[in-house]
């Protein structure tokens, strides 16, 4: 049986972190994402149509860091001011670049190491 597009209305990564004050500090001053629930075992932050939550270390699953080996990609209308803007506020992974398959992109960490990418469709 396969699933059909309707059922499906957004995606919202939730996300671990041992430093729940600093993961919202680092996403609303540096990214400038709003926090719309911020409590002691979770928040959500959102910046125009993306949403990302964070809880804090699951006690059941064992962990004692963030566990991610992917990354969070997202678009934007304008890379270049947006890199611009972030290159010396953050730790870079790779700097701004136009790759082969269409997108000028560039990829930072943010404060628990998850890898963030930043890409806009070239002409």
């Amino acid at each position: 049986m396969s699933v059909t597009s309707p059922l499906l209305t957004a995606l919202t990564p939730m996300l671990e972190t041992p430093d729940l004050p600093g993961t919202r500090d680092f996403y609303t001053g540096v990214l400038g994402f709003t926090c719309t629930a911020d409590t002691p075992e979770w928040l959500c932050l959102t910046l125009g149509p993306a949403e990302l939550m964070f809880s804090g270390l699951n006690e059941h699953r064992g962990f004692t860091a963030p566990v991610f080996s992917g990354s969070l990609y997202f678009r934007t209308s304008d890379v270049d001011n947006l890199w611009v803007s972030l290159r010396d506020r953050v730790t870079v992974c790779y700097p701004i670049e136009t790759f082969d398959y269409g997108m000028r992109e560039f990829a930072i960490y943010d404060n628990n190491g998850y890898l963030l990418q930043f890409g806009q469709e070239t002409e």
